[in-house]
């Protein structure tokens, strides 16, 4: 555990935090896709489902792509990399907001999430700032 701990200091603290973002979001999508995996009396399965797998997706891109802003070479390039972190820290709210209306046991877990998502954007406003 302390390697771990010591590799995780050598990055800054927005790629921490996109790390965290990750693992809670991965937690809550295992957590809600189980109750939203049976199929409803129709036959169908719950659209609610895919929002889940797009949370852990839009989380997983988050840490690459602020290692790609902050190796970039040169400013538009790390402008580039950073207007995805933005986006992809949108969507991943927009995807936390809609999880919230499917009858799932998990969703009280998603205000966690987006308390944490506020908190990276305010880091990642000043993240810009310095790249």
């Amino acid at each position: 555990m302390a390697p771990q701990a010591f590799r995780n200091n050598s990055h800054s603290a927005i790629y921490n935090k996109a790390l965290e973002i990750f693992s809670l979001s991965r937690n809550i999508a295992t957590y809600i896709g189980h109750d939203l995996a049976h199929l409803q009396r129709n036959g169908q399965e719950d659209p609610g489902i895919y929002f889940t797998g797009d949370i852990v997706q839009q989380s997983i891109s988050l840490g690459p792509q602020i290692l790609k802003a902050e190796s970039g070479k040169f400013s538009e390039e790390k402008h580039k990399y950073a207007a995805s972190v933005m986006r992809l820290s949108n969507l991943l709210y927009k995807n936390c907001e809609r999880l919230e209306r499917v009858n799932s046991n998990g969703k009280d877990f998603l205000p966690l999430l987006r308390k944490e998502l506020k908190r990276f954007r305010k880091l990642q406003h000043t993240w810009r700032l310095t790249l």
